[in-house]
């Protein structure tokens, strides 16, 4: 029988507590739970009112891999769902993860946890605007730090406050709180920023998706702002070889960035992370920061 533990008055039954998921550190499925529990405080505020997709990985980043927007089987009937448009027609629920018995009965699932750039009540009209620095090699993140230092400047003359965080993979997310906006018209001006970095620094970024354009630049994926996209959350792990986070990073990290190792955090560097600085993607939080687009 797997463990029955209580949270929060939620009886949630947790399974193969001591199942390897990361073999190449040995990192279990235990930790993986006891991760989201040290990191609840930080984390669920950016997931707060916000439709889930997961990606889930139950054995572990080199087995079978699958995305998910519904609810999965089985999902307790406390848990909230929302109603999220899929097409002019049709609509589908999916989970919204706003407490911690919500999150330790997802993180039992191993799962990522994506979401999209709007929340629940306001389908399609964003309250954030993201883009994904991914490099191509043999660019890596110190080649998105010199991007993400030029888009930071760019937005801030926007009125755009950007925090950053790494992807948990090779690449940087700039995140930036905007007063509500319809997520066509946040594309549209993302388009324009990755189109003018292109243009202004030719030799390091590139706004088009296609392979043969990008090795040894920085693509800076503008997509993510469509309504139907969604992006890894702050906080979440990555099925990676490593359990590694996609960690909020502060600017002055940003800036000093030499070595890729430097902008590699695993689920153990992050409590102590935020013990030291907070969360440094709180300003997503904070309304008197979101900014109009021009």
């Amino acid at each position: 029988m797997a463990p029955i533990t209580m949270v929060e008055g939620r009886r949630i039954s947790l399974s193969n507590l001591d199942k390897v998921l990361y073999p190449e550190s040995g990192f279990t499925k235990g930790e993986v739970l006891h991760y989201y529990a040290s990191v609840a405080d930080a984390m669920l505020p950016h997931l707060h009112d916000r439709p889930v997709s997961f990606l889930r990985y139950p054995d572990g980043p080199d087995g079978q891999l699958f995305f998910t927007k519904n609810p999965p089987p089985g999902t307790p009937d406390w848990v909230r769902t929302t109603p999220v448009p899929r097409s002019e027609d049709l609509t589908a629920e999916q989970v919204v993860v706003g407490d911690l018995p919500t999150l330790m009965w997802a993180a039992n699932l191993v799962v990522e946890f994506h979401t999209h750039q709007w929340p629940a009540d306001a389908p399609a009209v964003a309250d954030r605007l993201i883009l994904d620095l991914d490099p191509g090699p043999p660019a890596g993140v110190v080649e998105c730090c010199a991007a993400a230092l030029w888009l930071r400047e760019r937005l801030a003359a926007d009125g755009l406050h950007a925090c950053a965080k790494t992807s948990g993979s090779k690449g940087l997310h700039l995140i930036a709180p905007l007063e509500p906006t319809p997520s066509e018209r946040v594309s549209a001006y993302a388009k324009a920023l990755a189109q003018e970095a292109e243009h202004e620094l030719p030799d390091l970024i590139v706004h088009r998706m296609a392979k043969n354009l990008r090795p040894g630049k920085v693509f800076v994926d503008h997509s993510q702002n469509a309504a139907a996209k969604t992006t890894a959350a702050p906080y979440t792990l990555r099925a990676r070889p490593l359990p590694a986070v996609s960690a909020p990073v502060s600017w002055d990290e940003v800036a000093a960035c030499r070595d890729p190792a430097e902008l590699v955090f695993l689920a153990d560097d992050v409590p102590p992370r935020l013990a030291r600085d907070g969360d440094l993607c709180a300003p997503l939080l904070d309304p008197n920061l979101a900014g109009g687009l021009p």
